[in-house]
């Protein structure tokens, strides 16, 4: 017997759902120290841009593909397709072609990774964009769930008070020997994946909506107290005016290239996250309301943690632009810089808000590969879900034992470099890499020309319409006037500048090309020169 779909028990819970799986250690834990390497409130300003004008279109495609077909992302886009697409055929046969001349230079790991995805699109279609976000989100939860088991790890150490440095040399070494620590890092790398399938395994109203009516608070209110204790410290207005006070002649060409790359990265778009979550709405939900909401969470959360990081780092007199360290290396040691003796509990609860920006993003991974097997295999819930933990975890197994170097796997490593001359970085490095830089703008792109050009924008307004009438019909020019409730304002046939019609422009013109451009970017094809 199938069991029956669940959905949100309200909009609410729906939001904060979608909000932690957006907001994530990319939010808490990326955006910061990438902000910091880019000038700080210039990057924050064009980082909002593109939040508006890339991520909040694709999102609210995402998720009313979600709602529309009430299925995974396989199932979703299996079920809008058209019966043959000569784009698609004509995508699918390009990388055929591209396979054989890979293999006349003897690149033979990508001409096989071109044949199997050429292959894949033209026997599947569109379909195949949705089998490419389930492995897109596959991957990331087999990495990302490494990381989520540091930030609990750091939790025990800040309490035990190991974490007692106030050097960034000292806390390098302290970090560096905790991630090359199998003891520690393989048995938190499993209950990070634990605590995320146990969540899970309730279901959507008593697992996932429950959790995050709790954490997502929790998580605002340990920002909250970060930023108060922050800005208590002398110099910290150095730091909140680096964050907040744009100055563009410290932002780069490469910075606003990288800033629509992250924008799209940190609201979980291109892993199907959203659309599974979508799936779980009823069709008298708002999804326009809805979204907009998740987009504000996500960036205040995001403006929040680098409020509660910046002026902290000013004031103790260490580097802004720290990088990926930001977190794990000078945190802790500007905790404990600050005066009082009180550092392992400043640096405890930020580790503990790090872990709960984690936990929200992966149980939503997790859910997604949860709701492919349930609907796909017709699989009961449990099974589906410690199917899914036993082969992410598997997975991530060899992210945790390689983050430094190849050492211990080192016969993967050679067969790697023999397919793909990969020789640099780490398994862990090469995961981040495929999945950040690939499969998720690839994926975000095909949902974009997927709802915009071959669904069709008319249909997705149609679906949109469903519980969000002014979406589609309110003028916007009336709306920012505040004449929208205007007779003489409020009838789209006399009118085509609609949130609708903007929202149509974006995802048919605007957000292919920065997805594209963004894309370019991230793979080292397009550099500012």
């Amino acid at each position: 017997m199938i069991e029956e779909r669940e959905h949100w028990s309200s909009s609410l819970g729906f939001v904060l759902a979608a909000a932690g799986s957006a907001i994530g250690l990319g939010a808490i834990w990326k955006f910061p120290y990438i902000a910091g390497q880019n000038g700080g409130g210039a990057f924050l300003l064009i980082y909002l841009v593109f939040v508006a004008i890339i991520g909040m279109p694709v999102m609210l495609c995402e998720i009313t593909l979600g709602r529309r077909t009430q299925q995974n992302p396989v199932g979703a886009f299996r079920m809008l397709s058209p019966a043959k697409s000569h784009l698609a055929n004509f995508i699918g046969f390009s990388m055929l072609f591209t396979a054989v001349a890979l293999l006349c230079f003897h690149e033979y790991g990508w001409a096989i990774v071109m044949l199997i995805v050429g292959g894949l699109i033209i026997r599947y279609g569109w379909t195949s964009a949705g089998i490419i976000s389930i492995v897109a989100g596959f991957v990331i939860l087999s990495y990302y769930s490494v990381v989520g088991g540091w930030t609990l790890g750091y939790i025990i150490k800040s309490f035990q008070g190991e974490l007692n440095y106030v050097t960034e040399a000292a806390a390098a070494n302290c970090f560096n020997s905790f991630k090359d620590n199998m003891g520690w890092v393989i048995p938190l790398h499993i209950g990070f994946m634990l605590i995320c399938s146990l969540i899970i395994a309730k279901g959507v109203k008593n697992g996932i909506e429950k959790w995050s009516k709790i954490l997502m608070p929790m998580l605002f209110v340990l920002l909250v107290i970060l930023i108060l204790r922050g800005l208590t410290l002398p110099g910290a207005v150095k730091g909140v005016s680096f964050f907040l006070s744009p100055k563009f002649s410290d932002l780069s060409t490469e910075g606003i290239l990288t800033a629509m790359g992250l924008a799209f990265f940190t609201l979980s778009l291109g892993m199907g996250a959203m659309v599974t979550y979508g799936s779980y709405i009823s069709r008298e939900q708002n999804v326009f309301m809805s979204t907009l909401s998740i987009i504000l969470l996500d960036t205040v959360i995001a403006t929040l943690a680098g409020l509660a990081i910046f002026p902290a780092v000013f004031a103790m007199g260490f580097k802004e632009a720290a990088g990926p360290g930001l977190v794990f290396n000078i945190l802790p040691a500007v905790f404990n810089s600050i005066p009082g003796q009180f550092g392992w509990l400043w640096a405890g609860i930020f580790f503990i808000l790090l872990s709960i920006a984690a936990i929200t993003s992966g149980i939503s991974l997790l859910e997604m590969l949860v709701a492919f097997l349930s609907d796909e295999l017709k699989w009961k819930r449990n099974k589906a879900v410690w199917i899914s933990f036993t082969a992410v975890t598997t997975l991530g197994l060899l992210s945790a034992v390689s983050v430094s170097s190849w050492g211990r796997i080192e016969w993967l490593h050679q067969a790697l470099v023999k397919a793909f001359h990969i020789e640099r970085g780490s398994f862990f490095d090469m995961m981040d890499n495929f999945s950040s830089n690939w499969l998720l703008p690839l994926s975000g792109l095909a949902v974009s020309i997927f709802v915009g050009w071959i669904w069709g924008s008319r249909k997705a307004v149609e679906e949109i319409r469903h519980g969000s009438h002014n979406f589609a019909d309110v003028h916007l020019i009336s709306l920012l006037a505040g004449l929208k409730d205007d007779a003489s304002h409020n009838n789209a046939r006399y009118h085509v500048l609609t949130l609708a019609s903007l929202w149509g422009i974006f995802i048919r013109f605007v957000a292919p090309v920065a997805i594209t451009i963004a894309f370019l970017h991230e793979v080292g094809w397009l550099k500012n020169s």
